[in-house]
């Protein structure tokens, strides 16, 4: 089967809000959003959140016509925080993991990101614990900054989050 890695765009907003929710119902330590909040976000609003920018875009990995994993960037807009962007929402189903997707989401995003004007660093989270994720990341370039704790609490349990950045000189 063929994986391809492809901008998702409100027209995909029905296949990314299923992998969204998803991602949130199986793994709801590794987001800070809740399944019961963005079950009940409307379609439109779903769509809105994936406009395609030069500062704001969301990639996914489609085998075929399903949306298999995905992975949101975000660069700052103010003046002073400009220099930085954020990876957030990564997730790959996991029917389809150890087959290279995250790697080739993680590349795709950078590429993209990396030309952005006042562009220094991407940051991101990984929960504590997620061996595989936190591999991913460190074998993409990305550094542990610092841990935070008790950053995400479901229930009566906290989690840890690591930080990691990824630095890069502009040309």
């Amino acid at each position: 089967m063929q994986t391809h890695i492809r901008t998702v765009t409100a027209a995909d907003a029905a296949a990314y809000q299923a992998l969204r929710l998803r991602a949130l119902q199986e793994h709801p330590e590794a987001f800070g959003s809740d399944y019961a909040d963005e079950a009940i976000r409307p379609l439109a609003a779903v769509a809105e959140r994936l406009q395609d920018l030069p500062e704001r875009f969301m990639l996914g990995a489609w085998q075929d016509e399903e949306l298999i994993g995905m992975v949101a960037f975000g660069q700052s807009p103010g003046k002073k925080v400009r220099h930085r962007g954020s990876i957030g929402g990564m997730y790959i189903a996991l029917e389809a993991r150890g087959r290279g997707i995250g790697r080739a989401l993680i590349n795709g995003l950078v590429e993209r990101a990396r030309p952005l004007p006042h562009l220094e660093e991407i940051t991101l989270a990984v929960t504590v614990g997620n061996a595989a994720a936190r591999a991913l990341y460190i074998a993409a370039g990305f550094v542990p900054a610092h841990v935070e704790k008790r950053y995400i609490k479901l229930a009566d349990r906290y989690y840890d989050i690591e930080w990691m950045t990824l630095r890069f000189e502009k040309q």
